[in-house]
């Protein structure tokens, strides 16, 4: 297995969770598919599936994958990077089976070095939006969050419009900016700007920082200081905690600056170690089908399927997007984040 590689690309998305997060092994007790006597197809043991939330949701779609199948699910919730981080140190003896990211170049470096199993023919994979997902099964897109600025509605009556605004003078020290080498969100606005504007993209983060926008954390933790009225706003803020914050009488609210923005797709993929493969075929068929998508609207994400829309969020039609490119994200995230924390020690 090619982990080195893979791990050189996610290291900054892992460096700060691997001693939180490295001892603390995943066991399972196995699976099996057996033949019951009346020939149907029985489900025994368990799934070890690696899940970067949103919690709720990942708890939802864990019960209702139970309920529908009789697989029981072992779930370990993290961000991108405590995810990658424990994969790393259980190399040696990897145990998961099913690995759900939120950031599709993560996903794609796993792809490129041979760490996913194909799974071609899963249902439903033909309605996913195409250039989430990949073409030969390696990994499925079964949701999307959309990067943008979030704001306290209390504070701020006239929100910003454009990403250049928060360099602005009367935006000075009230931004928070999730730090990209926690978020993989966060990692994947700033290489998806870069990849649209080239070089000449840096000097937005630059005069953020000139302008006292902070790196604060992952995404939650640059998101409460504008809940509590700390801080203003959020750059890149997570779309699904706002419009979720917001329904729960938070004074919150976002927008998508015109000139466009990034999606950031949440990959599944099968792990090429696992023991469990019909089992692990079985929980990509359930995050394709009409009840996990339905979860996936409820809990505030875009849905992966171009066929089913939420009720309670913009949908991606209505999203200006930048034209990202998500070979050169990939290749270049590493010393993106480098570069971007440099700005800020």
């Amino acid at each position: 297995m090619k982990w080195n590689q893979t791990w050189k690309k996610a290291s900054l998305l892992a460096i700060t969770a691997v001693m939180g997060t490295a001892l603390a092994g995943c066991g399972t007790t196995g699976s099996s598919v057996s033949q019951a006597a009346n020939g149907k197809t029985e489900n025994s043991g368990t799934l070890v599936v690696y899940s970067a939330g949103p919690e709720g949701l990942a708890k939802k779609i864990e019960a209702g994958f139970e309920a529908k199948t009789g697989i029981k699910v072992e779930m370990f919730q993290g961000t991108t990077g405590k995810i990658l981080s424990r994969m790393e140190a259980e190399k040696s003896n990897p145990v998961v089976d099913v690995v759900v990211l939120a950031s599709l170049p993560s996903m794609q470096s796993m792809a490129k070095d041979g760490l996913t199993l194909p799974y071609t023919g899963a249902p439903n994979s033909d309605k996913l939006v195409k250039d989430w997902s990949d073409p030969n099964g390696n990994y499925f897109s079964y949701s999307a969050s959309a990067l943008g600025i979030v704001y306290n509605t209390g504070q701020v009556k006239t929100p910003p419009t454009s990403w250049a605004d928060l360099a602005k003078p009367e935006w000075k020290d009230k931004v928070n900016i999730p730090d990209p080498s926690l978020s993989g969100s966060a990692l994947d606005f700033i290489t998806g700007y870069l990849s649209v504007k080239g070089d000449n993209g840096w000097s937005l983060f630059e005069q953020y920082r000139q302008n006292g926008v902070a790196m604060a954390g992952a995404n939650q933790e640059a998101l409460d200081p504008v809940i509590t009225g700390a801080k203003d706003v959020v750059a890149a803020g997570v779309d699904y905690m706002a419009y979720k914050a917001k329904a729960d009488g938070e004074p919150v609210d976002i927008v998508y600056p015109e000139e466009g923005t990034v999606i950031s797709p949440r990959p599944a993929a099968i792990i090429k170690t696992t023991k469990h493969e019909e089992q692990a075929k079985q929980f990509i068929d359930y995050l394709l089908s009409d009840e996990a998508q339905k979860l996936v609207a409820g809990a505030y994400l875009l849905p992966g399927r171009t066929d089913i829309q939420a009720e309670n969020r913009t949908n991606l039609a209505d999203i200006p997007t930048y034209p990202v490119k998500w070979d050169w994200m990939d290749e270049h995230g590493e010393e993106v984040a480098t570069r971007f924390t440099g700005l800020y020690q």
